[in-house]
């Protein structure tokens, strides 16, 4: 069982806490996210986790077993963990299935059981063909793989990877991916995976922990955290968003600057902020809650990606692809809202600040 409580963790460097009172569950056989902007503290969790740091406060389990607190430290090498780095931090002097047979040898596992296991994990990762080359003559996705086989061959229970993505191009990024999630579920090993890429933690994740400045803002499944965002940071951290000022009279929202109003049958009183999908807004040129004209309009291909400007503030809005023919710039239009959500309004204008 590969349960990881972390409780009460907290993380000094000199006089700046890197992370404080941090306080989570990982479940056995899930997937779980750290997510948050770089230099949130989401690294340095991990590396608590694996025993590469000590956490100045509070204590780490994993299954049964304590492996950090104030009188107890048990070493990354004992800890029945795999970890991938974002570097890949291959061996260049080894051929592919060296590097894998690696933790093997130094285990000293007998050759006809490295050799079985090897052989094994060549095929899972896809590189059974490569195992005689050396790094140098692979590309960076198949160099991720040869870390992501040398963590796996020893069947770890707790899998960490850091960032392991992000030295990779967009398209191999998006098929690796699904290749480790794939991996994950066919070893059933509890994954903690470290991004600051929200369409990672989307696609990947059974769990997401959302970070900001080493304080947890939001723990939840991915598809509550994008549609529930507890707060602004969430919001505007995950996924593509505007934000709306606007006081709330008489069963509408009457829009700051704008002159305009949207029904609100919701509990907030007084100023609020309107936090709304691009996605969740209905553009038309007929009618709708809200009036605008198209201020310009960028064509991605799969989606039309607009700007309306609402006499005062910029909406983005994004609609189907076809509309970028029939629609044009300086174009009246007609906006209605599928769903919002409305947060109170504090007077700060950063979307972005730490919440406790």
């Amino acid at each position: 069982m590969s349960t990881v409580t972390i409780s009460n963790v907290s993380k000094a460097v000199g006089d700046v806490v890197v992370i404080k009172e941090f306080t989570q569950v990982f479940e056995d056989k899930e997937f779980t996210t750290l997510l948050g902007p770089s230099g949130c503290g989401k690294t340095t969790m991990l590396r608590m986790i694996a025993g590469f740091e000590k956490p100045t406060t509070g204590q780490i389990s994993i299954g049964k077993t304590v492996v950090s607190s104030e009188t107890v430290f048990i070493p990354p090498e004992k800890r029945d963990i795999g970890m991938v780095f974002q570097s890949y931090a291959v061996w260049p002097h080894m051929t592919v299935f060296d590097n894998i047979a690696y933790p093997l040898k130094m285990k000293k596992q007998p050759k006809q059981v490295i050799q079985k296991k090897v052989d094994w994990i060549l095929d899972v990762v896809h590189l059974t063909q490569y195992a005689t080359r050396m790094p140098s003559q692979l590309s960076g996705g198949q160099q991720q793989r040869v870390a992501l086989g040398r963590a796996l061959v020893a069947e770890p229970n707790l899998l960490l990877l850091d960032e392991p993505l992000s030295n990779l191009d967009a398209k191999l990024r998006e098929s690796m991916r699904f290749e480790i999630k794939e991996i994950q579920k066919r070893f059933g090993i509890t994954v903690i995976y470290v991004t600051h890429d929200q369409t990672e933690a989307m696609a990947m994740s059974d769990k997401v922990v959302v970070i900001n400045r080493g304080i947890i803002q939001q723990v939840d499944s991915p598809i509550e955290i994008y549609r529930h965002p507890a707060n602004q940071f969430v919001a505007d951290f995950v996924g593509k968003v505007n934000f709306l000022r606007g006081q709330v009279k008489g069963g509408r929202i009457e829009l700051v600057g704008i002159g305009q109003s949207i029904p609100y049958d919701g509990p907030r009183t007084g100023n609020v902020i309107v936090s709304i999908r691009p996605e969740n807004i209905q553009l038309s040129i007929d009618e709708g809650q809200l009036e605008g004209k198209i201020h310009s309009m960028y064509y991605l291909g799969d989606v039309n990606d607009c700007r309306i400007d609402l006499g005062g503030e910029i909406l983005r809005v994004i609609t189907d692809s076809h509309s970028y023919d029939r629609l044009f710039g300086n174009e009246r239009v007609y906006l209605d809202f599928h769903e919002f959500i409305v947060f109170e309004d504090d007077g700060s204008d950063d979307h972005t600040k730490i919440v406790t």
